[in-house]
C-alpha cells in the first residue's frame, strides 16, 4: 500500500512511517527542515505543506492510497504566540489533505487531540460534543469538522492523549525534555490537577498502521493509555524510573481549575486489535537522549540500560 505521511520527523510522524515501512507499506515520508534517516521502503521528500500548489503536485506525483496527517503545531504555547500560522498548519492544511485525498481517491487518517474538550466531565465518549477552551484545542476542532466535512465515509479523526516515546530529535517527548531541563539544573513545576493518559508513541504507530489496513473504519475515534494520570505523576515516575528523586527535580503545583482529560476508548476497541498500556508498561520504552547520559550516570552512579526491540 501507498502511504504520504506528513510530519514524518515528529513524534508520532516518525514513529509512524518505522511501523509502517516495517509491515511492508511503501511510506512517502513528508519532511521539513529535518533529515530522515534512511529507511528501507520509505521515500523522504521535502515539502512547504503551506504551499498550496506543492502540496498538490506531490500528493498528485505519489498518488496515495492513504495520506496521515502527522503534522501540526502541537504546542498550545506555540499556537498562542502565532495564531495565523496555527491557523493555516491545524485547520486550513487538513481541510486542503481531505480535499487532496478525495481528488485521488485516497483515504485520510487526521491526528486530532483530547483538548477539543475542557476537562471539566471526563471521560470522554467519541460522541460528546467537544467543548475546547484553548486556542490550539479549537484549531483542531475545527480541522476535525472540514476534513469529514469533505469525505465522511474515507477519513478517520483519531483523538489522542499525552503521546510518549522516542522522537527524531531526541527533544520531542515529554521524558526528553524532563531530562534535558534537569540536566540544566532547573526545578520543573508540574500540575497535580491536569489529568491525561499516558500513550505510547510505538503502539500508536501500530494502532495506525492498523488503521491503514482497515478500510471500513471512519469517523471519530479516541485512542489513549489505559491509566489517567497526573503530569506531576508523570514527571515523578519517570523520574524515579531514570534512578532519579522526584522532589529534588519536580514541584507539584495545581492550575486556575481542575481539567481531567481522560478519554473514553471503548469505540475503537471494540473495532481494532492492537491494545494501549499503562503507564508503567510504557516507561522501559523510553530511551535516555545520547548527549544526557552521562549526566545522567553522575547523578545516578548508573550507566542508562541499553534496551533493544525484539
Amino acid at each position: 500500500m501507498q502511504i504520504l505521511c506528513t510530519g514524518a520527523t515528529g513524534l508520532v510522524g516518525y514513529n509512524f512511517i518505522k511501523a509502517a515501512a516495517e509491515a511492508g507499506h511503501k511510506v512517502t515520508a513528508v519532511c521539513g527542515t529535518r533529515e530522515l534517516p534512511q529507511i528501507a521502503n520509505v521515500s523522504s521528500v521535502k515539502c512547504d505543506l503551506l504551499d498550496e500548489h506543492a502540496t498538490q503536485r506531490l500528493i498528485l506525483d505519489v498518488f496515495p492510497q492513504i495520506i496521515v496527517n502527522c503534522a501540526a503545531i502541537s504546542s498550545p504555547a506555540d499556537v498562542d504566540a502565532n495564531p495565523e500560522l496555527a491557523e493555516k498548519m491545524n485547520t486550513k492544511l487538513p481541510e486542503r489533505l481531505a480535499i487532496l485525498a478525495n481528488h485521488v481517491s485516497a483515504r485520510l487518517i487526521h491526528l486530532s487531540t483530547d483538548m477539543v474538550f475542557d476537562g471539566s466531565c471526563a471521560p470522554y465518549k467519541n460522541t460528546d460534543v467537544p467543548m475546547p477552551c484553548t486556542l490550539y484545542g479549537t484549531t483542531k476542532l475545527m480541522a476535525e469538522k472540514a476534513v469529514l466535512k469533505v469525505s465522511p465515509a474515507t477519513t478517520v479523526v483519531l483523538r489522542l492523549s499525552h503521546v510518549s516515546g522516542n522522537s527524531l530529535t531526541r527533544r520531542r517527548s515529554l521524558h526528553e525534555k524532563l531530562l534535558l531541563n534537569w540536566s540544566l539544573g532547573k526545578k520543573l513545576k508540574l500540575r497535580t490537577d491536569e489529568i491525561k493518559c499516558p500513550l505510547s508513541a510505538e503502539r500508536l504507530a501500530e494502532m495506525l498502521v492498523e488503521i491503514c489496513d482497515r478500510p471500513n473504519l471512519s469517523g471519530i475515534y479516541h485512542y489513549a493509555g489505559l491509566e489517567s494520570v497526573s503530569r506531576y505523576d508523570m514527571g515523578a515516575r519517570i523520574a524515579k524510573y531514570f534512578g532519579l528523586k522526584p522532589d529534588e527535580f519536580i514541584e507539584p503545583v495545581q492550575g486556575d481549575r481542575p481539567m481531567n482529560l481522560t478519554m473514553d476508548m471503548s469505540c475503537l476497541a471494540a473495532r481494532t486489535k492492537n491494545r494501549s498500556c499503562m503507564f508503567d508498561e510504557l516507561l522501559p520504552e523510553m530511551k535516555v537522549p545520547p548527549d544526557l547520559e552521562s549526566w545522567l550516570k553522575s547523578k545516578t552512579g548508573k550507566a542508562p540500560i541499553k534496551r533493544y526491540k525484539l
